[in-house]
């Protein structure tokens, strides 16, 4: 959840990251979306999974964690 916060430019604890844990803990598809994503970037991270560069790009692109 963190990296989301971090992501928007948000301290953990503000005010939007707030409604975001909130709306996830309302929200089952949101919450299951999140748990997809969260859980992808667990086992990238965990695994050093080695991708191609154009499916690593892919990958990074479609999380939205692309540096603006």
């Amino acid at each position: 959840m963190s990296y989301i916060c971090d992501h928007a430019g948000e301290n953990f604890d503000s005010p939007k990251c707030k409604k975001i844990k909130e709306h996830l803990n309302e929200c089952e598809n949101c919450r299951h979306f999140f748990d997809s994503v969260d859980n992808t970037i667990k086992f990238y991270k965990i695994y050093n999974v080695e991708l191609p560069e154009d499916a690593h790009n892919r990958l990074i692109s479609y999380l939205g964690l692309n540096d603006k």
